[in-house]
């Protein structure tokens, strides 16, 4: 029994190793460019808006969490921000956004996918409903690349498997 107790501690403590070598130290406003990539490595994708540049380090397409980092047009590094969150996706205006846009504001999806019935892509977001929830937002696009409408819901990933409806 004690063997058990053992492994057990041992194996949570190299978990635990394992999480603070993934831990990196947050880019502070005003760092310049070098620094951002020195801290936080390379970027899932890289993003161009006007002078800004936008940094994407995305945690997808399981993950709940997408970091964005904007260079300005000096080179440094203006803010850091997790944007999967309820009061990011409420800044994506309905009939006026695109892809574009929501690519600059949150990042690339989970999943992408279509609606039929009105020919409409959506791309899913994995993110936590107030911090707590998980949940699923669907941008949905038209044939133009506007955003025509946003759901949200339940993640089916974390349903429980043993429910019988």
């Amino acid at each position: 029994m004690t063997n058990v107790i053992k492994i057990a501690i041992f194996g949570a403590l190299l978990a635990l190793t394992g999480c603070a070598g993934l831990m990196r130290e947050a880019p502070q406003p005003g760092d310049p460019l070098d620094a951002v990539y020195a801290k936080l490595g390379t970027p899932t994708s890289v993003y161009r808006g006007g002078d800004e540049q936008v940094l994407e380090y995305a945690t997808g397409p399981m993950g709940q969490f997408t970091w964005m980092a904007h260079i300005g047009a000096d080179g440094r590094l203006v803010s850091y921000e997790q944007v999967l969150t309820g009061e990011k996706f409420a800044t994506i205006k309905v009939d006026r956004a695109t892809k574009e846009d929501v690519l600059r504001t949150l990042g690339r999806p989970a999943e992408v996918s279509r609606v039929a019935m009105h020919d409409y892509e959506v791309w899913s977001y994995r993110y936590k409903e107030a911090g707590v929830w998980n949940s699923l937002m669907h941008v949905h696009f038209d044939r133009q690349g506007v955003v025509r409408m946003m759901m949200n819901g339940p993640d089916p990933r974390y349903d429980p498997k043993d429910r019988f409806w």
